[in-house]
């Protein structure tokens, strides 16, 4: 039996346009004290597993190799996919890779987390529970009324209920009401669990996913067969759906990274992002003023240049979809 930390990489982050392109999203941006995101979440997860799983796209898998090859891990599985197919596929490529008891910790590529003897405790539990035959998903207890994450209801280590991304009075009411967590998006199961719940709940995604990686090559996945698979997540296909679900509880700092407000909020006042109460990123050696603005992100690449407001950052999503029909070149 071993314990693989599964770090799923596919990801683009839309939301940190023109930082994150296809080309370097943004668990590959060395911006976290010179790391990257994937450096950090590979460099965590190291003391508790025996072994690294990267299941990353095909855009991308070059940029994990270099990382790895960085911080001195030789040893790792590799699983690249032809075309993004969501978590579902994504962690059963992972799951048919190594054997059935074997323990999977699935963690995004681009967390950033804190207060590692408490984070590392807390993978003890979900790791015995998940030993014990249960499907464990971390919840973290929010700190604000977050409309940009799903939650979970529970009471001790048993899920209620899983809730979408509210609106501003809900996420409201469920921190007043207690019994609420965020949706951190990082399980803990064993392959065998996993696969035996996808196939009861999703077995169509389970037989195309299965074909595809019994035609992958060197890890490679199969572009056709690929293509074939329903793109759905884990939660969906299996986390909301199956009986063995538990819940552990998560009070370690943490943040998706996923947005400028969470960039905002990382880059502390003193640092050279931070002028005034504004955000600059790569800007290079030019000088930057504000005058008569606050809470404004400027951020400057060779080709792009964005100016937000801090509380408007779900929005770039949206750019980002309008320059995919109008200017593609701009996302790569």
């Amino acid at each position: 039996m071993k314990i693989v930390n599964v770090v799923l990489s596919g990801g683009v982050g839309s939301r940190l346009w023109p930082l994150s392109r296809k080309s370097k999203p943004k668990q590959y941006l060395p911006i976290f004290d010179q790391q990257s995101l994937f450096e950090k979440t590979v460099g965590r997860n190291r003391g508790i597993c025996d072994q690294v799983m990267v299941v990353g796209g095909v855009d991308n898998y070059q940029l994990s190799r270099d990382i790895l090859d960085k911080v001195g891990v030789s040893d790792y599985i590799e699983l690249v996919e032809a075309a993004p197919r969501n978590t579902a596929a994504a962690i059963a490529f992972a799951a048919m890779a190594v054997s059935s008891d074997d323990v999977l910790l699935v963690t995004p590529s681009d967390h950033l987390i804190g207060k590692q003897e408490k984070y590392e405790a807390l993978l003890r539990e979900a790791i015995g529970m998940a030993q014990s035959g249960a499907l464990v998903t971390f919840g973290l207890i929010p700190s604000r009324p977050e409309t940009g994450f799903g939650y979970i209801e529970y009471e001790g280590n048993e899920v209620l209920g899983f809730r979408e991304k509210p609106d501003l009075a809900t996420a409201r009411e469920f921190l007043d009401r207690g019994n609420f967590l965020w949706n951190s998006g990082m399980f803990c199961f064993t392959a065998g669990t996993y696969l035996d719940e996808l196939k009861k709940y999703e077995p169509e995604l389970f037989e195309k996913a299965k074909n595809a990686y019994q035609h992958a090559d060197s890890g490679f996945l199969p572009l056709e067969l690929s293509m074939e698979i329903p793109s759905i997540s884990v939660d969906y296909a299996v986390m909301e759906k199956s009986d063995k679900i538990k819940v552990v509880p998560s009070d370690f700092s943490w943040s998706d990274m996923g947005s400028f407000e969470a960039l905002y909020e990382y880059f502390q006042p003193g640092t050279k992002e931070r002028v005034g109460n504004n955000l600059v990123i790569g800007a290079g050696r030019k000088h930057v003023e504000f005058v008569g603005l606050e809470h404004v992100v400027l951020v400057e690449t060779a080709d792009a240049i964005l100016v937000l407001n801090k509380e408007s950052a779900q929005e770039v999503k949206k750019v980002y979809e309008r320059l995919e029909k109008e200017s593609p070149d701009l996302l790569e």
